[in-house]
C-alpha cells in the first residue's frame, strides 16, 4: 500500500462527513470528496508538513465546497420551485378553445427567450434539461425562464 492509499483510506470518511456537514447533500459530498482527494494527490508535493494532513485535507475540502457554492449560487433546485395553483392555469387554458386564441396572441407578443422556452415546454413537451441544452444553458435556467414566461402570460390574461 502506498502512502497516498493509506492517507485516502484513513481520511476518506472524515473528509466525506466534513463536506456532508457543510452541504447536507450526499451527492455533493461524494463529488467533492473525490475532488478533494484528486486535488490533494496533485499537490501532495506542496504539502509542507507544518500541520496535520487531516487539517490540510479539510482545508482543500472546504475550499472545494465554497468554490462549488460560488459556481452554483444562481442555480435553483427544481424541487424547491413550487407549482402555483390558481384558477388561471395557463397551460390548461392553452388547450381550451375559448382562451386558446387569446393566449396565442399573448405568446406571440412575448419577448425571447420566454416565447421559445414556453412554446418548447408546452407545445413541444420538452423537459427543462432538453430546453436548457438547446439554449446552451442549465435546466434550472430553463425552469426559471418558463415560470417567468408563465407569469407574464398570467399577468397579461388578468389585465385583459
Amino acid at each position: 500500500m502506498t502512502e497516498l492509499e493509506a492517507i485516502f483510506n484513513s481520511y476518506f470518511k472524515d473528509v466525506y462527513l466534513f463536506i456532508y456537514s457543510l452541504s447536507k447533500d450526499k451527492y455533493i459530498a461524494d463529488d467533492l470528496t473525490s475532488e478533494t482527494f484528486f486535488k490533494a494527490i496533485n499537490s501532495i508535493d506542496n504539502f509542507k508538513g507544518n500541520c496535520d494532513i487531516k487539517v490540510w485535507l479539510f482545508q482543500i475540502a472546504k475550499n472545494s465546497y465554497y468554490s462549488y457554492v460560488r459556481k452554483n449560487k444562481n442555480l435553483v433546485n427544481l424541487d424547491s420551485v413550487p407549482e402555483i395553483e390558481d384558477d388561471n392555469d395557463v397551460e390548461k387554458s392553452v388547450y381550451s378553445s375559448e382562451e386558446s386564441m387569446k393566449i396565442h396572441e399573448i405568446i406571440h407578443d412575448l419577448s425571447e427567450p420566454y416565447k421559445e422556452v414556453f412554446s418548447l415546454r408546452v407545445f413541444g413537451e420538452l423537459s427543462f434539461k432538453q430546453i436548457g441544452n438547446l439554449f446552451g444553458k442549465t435546466d434550472n435556467w430553463a425552469c426559471v425562464t418558463f415560470h417567468r414566461a408563465k407569469n407574464k402570460i398570467r399577468e397579461e390574461m388578468r389585465d385583459n
